[in-house]
């Protein structure tokens, strides 16, 4: 976050300890004045790293409390990105390669059912809308656009899994073989990877009935 003021850290702090808290809870945290701790939280919320919501009462107006946004929790120290990493090089350590790639095959598969479970259409724009949507409802950050011939490209330029797929190049392939399975009759072909320094993952998906 830039431009992380005093007063907001110790929003963050106050939010990370204790949820669902009323201003005049968080005033009990300062002893400089409200309008500037609720221009402070203003930002936070406009940012995204807190949210607020209204709470009625039977008598009186509506009242705010305040808590961290998923955002806001990870603007704290967090080894998420690395321990699953680290938990596959201890697991090749402990039981070969094979075990990894046997792992990351279990992962794929449920990935492939996952995915024909929730995409249901048949007609192929359709089905790589349907695709695109319930991607990024995973955190991916897709934008597709249809090119010459009426293939598709797609491209990516968030990878949730970017941490582990620069270690185990294994998780880009098992993406392949997703878009493979999603689109029996297409053929599909990568040629930029963000674990390969590129800023974006472009697929192509190719329409086996042209334009």
């Amino acid at each position: 976050m830039s431009k992380r003021t005093p007063t907001k850290q110790r929003l963050l702090t106050i939010l990370k300890k204790a949820n669902d808290l009323t201003i005049t809870e968080i005033m009990e945290h300062f002893t400089i004045s409200e309008i500037a701790v609720r221009k402070q939280l203003h930002e936070l919320v406009q940012q995204g790293f807190v949210k607020q919501q209204s709470h009625k009462q039977k008598l009186g107006r509506p009242y705010l409390t305040y808590d961290l946004t998923q955002k806001g929790h990870e603007t704290f120290p967090n080894q998420y990105k690395s321990i699953p990493v680290e938990l596959l090089e201890d697991l090749e350590e402990l039981h070969g390669p094979q075990a990894v790639r046997a792992l990351l095959d279990k992962h794929g598969e449920r990935e492939k059912a996952y995915m024909n479970n929730v995409i249901q259409e048949d007609d192929l724009d359709k089905k790589v809308a349907e695709m695109v949507r319930v991607q990024n409802e995973r955190g991916y950050m897709v934008e597709v656009e249809k090119v010459a011939e009426g293939d598709f490209e797609v491209r990516n330029y968030n990878c949730p899994v970017a941490a582990i797929a620069r270690c185990y190049h294994q998780m880009c392939t098992n993406e392949q073989k997703l878009y493979e399975e999603i689109f029996p009759g297409s053929e599909v072909s990568a040629y930029s990877f963000i674990t390969q320094g590129d800023h974006v993952c472009k697929w192509k998906i190719k329409n086996p009935n042209g334009r």
